[in-house]
């Protein structure tokens, strides 16, 4: 924690909405899965889909803030960026918390609805209701709106904008052996920074356009199976990350390494000599 500053705050937030959401949601849908149809009533339907909505809001609307505090810290002075204070970030981060669950409640207070998934083991915002309810059309277009499309746009346009003021300032140097350090880490910390946004909105997009569909739509006009691959796609949107931090940062690589060898988890190969009888053993002892 004495390594992070302020801005990783947030990517402490988004690791903390991804193991929320498979913690809170995975083990019951991995169990509905087995039983070949959802475990429970409507209340446990009702819980699944509303922790997938507040996590996934959470994620979206973190990645969005990350976005905008990356383009602010690279298009301004040293002295300007060191302005974000933990204090504002924590306090970003408690906006953020506070948005998504607002948007999470509003179905149970009768502004939207929640409801199984076609293919019947897992549950979300119920989609097919909206055909003839003005009330539910509305909420899924402002939901779309101030959910996706404005945060997604804002992620866009402010890594264009990253992008092109590091290509200006490569332009600037010719040498490549006298740039920066610092010009250099930030590139490629903007570049995680972008693979994970790209892999999130990638992984959710699919999903998207079947729920746009099945809006206009009839439920029944979509194979199962088709319901099925874009909300597993969606869900796998959790484990991305620390891939990414695991290639793309030392420091967590060593963190990682430290944490092995603190937790003792060991892979020994126990061999006197050359012979193939001699058993190699592979222990976990963490």
């Amino acid at each position: 924690s004495s390594l992070l500053k302020s801005p990783e705050l947030l990517t402490v937030n988004l690791a903390v909405a991804d193991i929320g959401m498979a913690i809170s949601m995975y083990p019951l849908a991995i169990a509905s899965a087995w039983n070949h149809a959802w475990l429970g009533g409507d209340a446990s339907c009702i819980y699944y889909a509303l922790m997938g909505f507040l996590f996934g809001v959470c994620s979206m609307m973190t990645l969005c803030a990350m976005a905008v505090i990356r383009f602010r810290v690279t298009n301004s002075s040293k002295s300007n960026s060191n302005r974000i204070t933990k204090n504002t970030v924590r306090i970003l981060i408690t906006l953020i918390w506070l948005y998504s669950l607002l948007w999470a409640i509003l179905p149970l207070v009768g502004w939207g609805y929640y409801g199984p998934e076609p293919f019947g083991i897992s549950c979300t915002i119920a989609w097919s209701k909206f055909h003839n309810s003005s009330n539910g059309f509305s909420f899924i277009l402002s939901m779309f709106l101030l959910c996706t499309v404005l945060p997604a746009l804002t992620i866009v346009a402010c890594y264009l904008g990253i992008a092109w003021k590091v290509h200006k300032a490569y332009q600037e140097i010719q040498n490549i052996d006298r740039i920066p350090n610092a010009a250099k880490l930030e590139k490629k910390l903007t570049l995680m920074a972008v693979l994970i946004s790209v892999g999130f909105l990638s992984s959710w997009t699919p999903y998207a356009a079947a729920s746009f569909w099945s809006i206009f739509n009839s439920s029944d006009s979509l194979q199962p199976i088709v319901t099925l691959l874009p909300c597993l796609f969606a869900k796998s949107s959790t484990a991305y990350n620390p891939f990414i931090y695991y290639i793309f940062s030392k420091t967590f690589r060593r963190e990682m390494k430290q944490l092995q060898c603190c937790c003792g988890w060991r892979v020994r190969f126990f061999s006197t000599d050359n012979s193939a009888e001699n058993p190699v053993s592979m222990m976990w002892s963490g």
